[in-house]
This record gives structure tokens, C-alpha cells and sequence, in this order.
């Protein structure tokens, strides 16, 4: 889970990673630009969140059709599945707006921001990474290969915290 602070400081809340990378350079800077608006979410105060959410819904429509284009176009298999877990965020983007314009409080608006945080990761991992592979061995012939930046130092204190765990 990504616990962040919010705060209005230079610092992203929400930080693009090479975690991210899936090696097929279009989707890989959707996903920048997604983690971005996502970022600037986080940080909206309550004036300015309404405006943000909808630049994420812009972004968020465009980006899942880019996604459900490329998996059409080159019959993806899994792309039913795909679809539908786009399909449920945009339901849930939607569904907090609709409480905005009804006078719903911005704070109970921001558990979607927390939602997104936490979904995005898993989801470019088990959804997202398989359809970037596709995408390369479709043009290509073969898997794309990632270099990504500070992976191993994160890994690394990952496993030094689990090993100070009891138990």
C-alpha cells in the first residue's frame, strides 16, 4: 500500500519509478504522464480538486482507449479483463464526480486518489506488462528488455525490512 503524505511541496506524493517501465515506449510515457496527473490530485487543495479530477478523467479516457486501440488491433487476448478493469475505474471517477457536483465534501472525495495510488502498480505489473510484451512482440518479434534505474537499492532495503521483521 503507498501511504503518502499530501503535501504542496516540490516533492511528488505519487513519484514516477523505473518500477514502472514495461518497455514498450508509448504506453511507458502514458503511464508517466498518468502518474503525474495522479500526483497532481494528490496535491490539489480542495479549491482546485474538482478541476484535477476532471484532467484525470480526460487523461484516464484517453489513455484506456489508447490501451483498448492496441489491444483491438492486435487481438490481445486477455483483453476482455483488461477492458473491464478500465471500465471500473472510470466507473468509480464518475461516480465521484456525480458527489462533487451534488455537494459531497472533497475529503470524502480523496479515497479515490488513495484507490488509484495503490491499484496503479498492481495493475501495470499483472495487466499492463503482459499487453506492453504483446505490443513488442507483435512489432518486433520479441520481449522488450527494461533497464530500470534504482531497483536493485529499493529491493535491497525491501529485503533488509522484511529480514527485521519477528517471526
Amino acid at each position: 500500500m503507498h501511504t503518502k503524505v499530501r503535501t504542496m511541496s516540490s516533492t511528488a506524493a505519487f513519484p514516477w519509478t523505473d518500477a514502472y517501465l514495461l518497455g514498450y515506449t508509448p504506453m511507458d510515457n502514458t503511464h508517466r504522464e498518468f502518474v503525474e496527473v495522479v500526483d497532481a490530485l494528490m496535491g490539489a487543495d480542495n479549491a482546485a480538486f474538482a478541476q484535477r479530477l476532471e484532467a484525470f478523467r480526460v487523461h484516464a479516457e484517453t489513455h484506456f482507449e489508447q490501451e483498448r486501440a492496441w489491444m483491438a488491433a492486435t487481438t490481445f487476448p486477455a483483453m476482455a479483463c483488461h477492458v473491464d478493469e478500465h471500465n471500473a475505474v472510470l466507473k468509480s471517477v464518475h461516480e465521484v464526480q456525480a458527489q462533487l457536483a451534488a455537494g459531497v465534501a472533497v475529503a470524502n472525495a480523496r479515497g479515490l486518489v488513495d484507490a488509484l495510488v495503490d491499484w496503479f502498480p498492481g495493475h501495470a505489473d499483472y495487466m499492463d506488462a503482459p499487453l506492453a510484451q504483446w505490443m513488442v512482440r507483435q512489432r518486433m518479434g520479441g520481449t522488450p528488455i527494461v533497464l530500470k534505474r534504482g531497483i536493485l537499492n529499493t529491493e535491497a532495503e525491501q529485503s533488509t525490512n522484511d529480514a527485521a521483521l519477528p517471526g
